[in-house]
């Protein structure tokens, strides 16, 4: 699949109807089984690339060097179109998010998420003025490309502290209006914002995170509320991490191997990734 066909499937998947699931990968190894199990998108994890590299996430721990090399092995790795967790677009002006897509665009994504998180603990929330001039040029670089390229604009205070869901609603509505294909606003927990959030920005479809204050609903629920697009973060490497920190404690405190029971066989692994 080429990349102009990546971005016009990536872009179609969110205008048809009823609702998808957008797996997140975080090394190429996971984006090959998230394919052979049919998934017909990909999107990276910064929060996973930050795990496997032994760094925190969400404190601009990852450079931009670091992220676009995951990117390109998760692309190499699958024929299904990605769509990058790019944070803050690497800087703090509207000019680093426009470069930051142009060049993830050279890379063979078919889209990426600018968020208004700063990644400074003191300052995490980027002023509303300049959160929107840093979407409006992520979404102009965006439409400069010889393809579809879905940008997603990511509202970040419910998870920074800041539990305003007034602004979050105001800043995706004016992330909108400057252009931007999807809405997400990680934090929202509760069946009545998300359906404030969807109406706020329809007919923009919205991005709903599982497993950042969202488990208990189920997909079929969350589109009944008007959800277009579910991600899942980070926690599917945390499923991982949390599988081998109890198989490696258990070895440790116990001494014993049970870990081993109903795990997935060697040659099963083997064959998903040959």
């Amino acid at each position: 699949m080429s990349q102009l066909q990546k971005g016009e499937a990536l872009k179609k998947l969110h205008q048809r109807s009823g609702i998808f699931v957008i797996p997140n990968a975080w090394d190429a190894g996971s984006a090959r089984v998230l394919t052979g199990l049919g998934f017909e998108a990909i999107a990276t994890t910064s929060a996973g690339l930050a795990f496997a590299r032994g760094k925190p996430d969400g404190e601009g721990a990852l450079t931009k060097g670091e992220t676009f090399e995951n990117v390109a092995e998760i692309i190499a790795a699958t024929y299904l179109p990605v769509s990058a967790d790019l944070e803050n677009g690497y800087g703090d002006e509207p000019e680093d998010c426009a470069k930051t897509i142009l060049e993830g665009a050279v890379l063979g994504l078919a889209g990426g998420s600018i968020e208004d998180a700063t990644g400074r603990p003191g300052d995490p929330i980027y002023p509303f003025e300049l959160a929107v001039e840093r979407v409006r040029a992520a979404v102009n670089a965006a439409r400069n490309l010889p393809f579809e390229f879905t940008l997603t604009a990511r509202a970040e205070n419910l998870i920074y502290g800041r539990p305003d869901l007034k602004d979050t609603v105001n800043r995706l509505v004016a992330y909108a209006e400057a252009g931007a294909d999807v809405l997400f606003a990680p934090g929202l927990s509760t069946r009545e914002e998300i359906e404030t959030v969807v109406k706020a920005v329809a007919p923009k479809p919205v991005n709903i995170v599982i497993g950042l204050g969202i488990t208990r609903f189920t997909l079929e629920e969350l589109a009944s509320f008007g959800v277009k697009r579910v991600s899942l973060g980070s926690s599917l490497v945390r499923a991982a991490y949390s599988g081998f920190y109890k198989a490696a404690e258990e070895i440790k405190q116990n001494g014993t191997f049970s870990y081993n029971t109903g795990t997935l066989s060697y040659g099963d692994i083997n064959e998903m990734l040959r």
